[in-house]
C-alpha cells in the first residue's frame, strides 16, 4: 500500500476499560518474582502492559498470534511485527484495584527502507486515565518488516555501569509473561514457529519484558527516584534461555542511561528522567 493509503488510519482511536485487579497483579508479581502490591497501592512501573488487552477469539487472530490486521491497526500483509520501542511520561500512579481506561490513537505511519528491506513504522499514543486523571501517557512504536534473518549482534558492547543485574530468561518466564499480558505472538512460546517461520534462533524475549526488568533494576538502585519519563529502543532480539543483563548509570542530574544485552552486544537502550 502507498503512504497515502496508510494515511487513512492516522487519527483512528479506540478506548479500552479495565479494572486493575489484584488477581492479575498477583500473577504479574509471581511472574516477575516480586512482592504483591496491596489494594490501593501504586501499580509498579510498566505493569500496566498486562491490562487493556482485547480478548479476541482464536478466529480473530492472524497466523503470528497477533490480532488480525486491518482492524484498528493498518494491514501489513506478509510482514513480521515487532514492538520496537516507546516513550512514557508518568504523571500519577495507577492504583491497584481501581477502574482505569486507555484511549489509543494512531498518530503516525511511515514507510522506510533499510538493509533488511521495507519497514512500516506505526506510532500509537496511549493515554491512561484513572478517576478522571491522566496518569500515564505512552507512545508505542510498532514496526512491520519484510521477512529477513533477525539480527544476532548489535555490534555495540555492554557498558560498565553503576548497577547491573543478571537475567536468565527461561521458557517458563516467557510463557507466563505472554499469559499475564495476553500476548499471543507465537515467537515467545511456539519454538517451531519462532525458528522455522520467522527465522529466530529460539524463543524471543519480549521487548516489553526487557524494558520492565531494565526499569526495575533502575528503581532498585535508585529507590528515592521519582520517575518522570522513560524511553527505550530495541536494537536486536534476545533469545531464551541465553542469559543477559540489565544495567545502567547516572549521567547527570535527574538523567540515567539504561541498557540490556549479553555477549552479542546491546539489545535494548533506554533513558530515564527522574526527580
Amino acid at each position: 500500500m502507498s503512504d497515502s493509503a496508510f494515511s487513512a488510519w492516522i487519527g483512528r482511536t479506540e478506548e479500552a476499560h479495565d479494572q486493575l485487579s489484584r488477581n492479575l497483579v498477583t500473577r504479574i508479581a509471581a511472574t516477575l518474582s516480586e512482592t504483591i502490591p496491596a489494594h490501593g497501592e501504586a501499580l509498579p512501573p510498566l505493569w500496566h502492559w498486562a491490562f487493556f488487552q482485547a480478548p479476541l477469539a482464536d478466529s480473530g487472530l492472524g497466523e503470528d498470534g497477533h490480532p488480525a490486521r486491518g482492524g484498528f491497526l493498518p494491514p501489513a500483509d506478509n510482514r513480521n511485527r515487532m514492538w520496537a520501542g516507546g516513550r512514557l511520561e508518568f504523571f500519577a500512579p495507577l492504583r491497584v484495584g481501581g477502574e482505569a481506561s486507555r484511549v489509543s490513537t494512531i498518530t503516525q505511519i511511515e514507510e522506510k527502507h533499510g538493509r533488511s528491506g521495507a519497514l512500516l513504522f506505526v506510532t500509537l499514543r496511549h493515554d491512561y486515565l484513572q478517576d478522571g486523571q491522566l496518569a500515564l501517557r505512552e507512545e508505542q512504536d510498532i514496526v512491520y518488516r519484510e521477512p529477513s534473518p533477525p539480527k544476532t549482534s548489535s555490534g555495540e558492547p555492554l557498558i560498565a555501569g553503576d548497577w547491573r543485574e543478571a537475567v536468565t530468561p527461561s521458557a517458563t518466564l516467557l510463557f507466563r509473561y505472554s499469559a499475564v499480558t495476553f500476548n499471543g505472538h507465537r515467537i515467545h512460546y511456539d519454538w517451531p514457529y519462532a525458528t522455522e517461520t520467522e527465522g529466530y534462533a529460539g524463543l524471543v524475549v519480549h521487548g516489553p519484558l526487557i524494558a520492565t526488568l531494565s526499569l526495575r533494576a533502575f528503581c532498585r538502585s535508585n529507590p528515592q527516584a521519582r520517575l518522570r519519563r522513560f524511553a527505550y529502543r530495541g536494537l536486536r532480539p534476545l533469545i531464551a534461555p541465553q542469559p543477559f543483563e540489565v544495567g545502567g548509570r547516572i549521567v547527570g542530574a535527574g538523567h540515567a542511561e539504561l541498557w540490556a544485552g549479553n555477549e552479542g552486544g546491546l539489545a535494548q537502550r533506554a533513558e530515564v528522567q527522574f526527580d
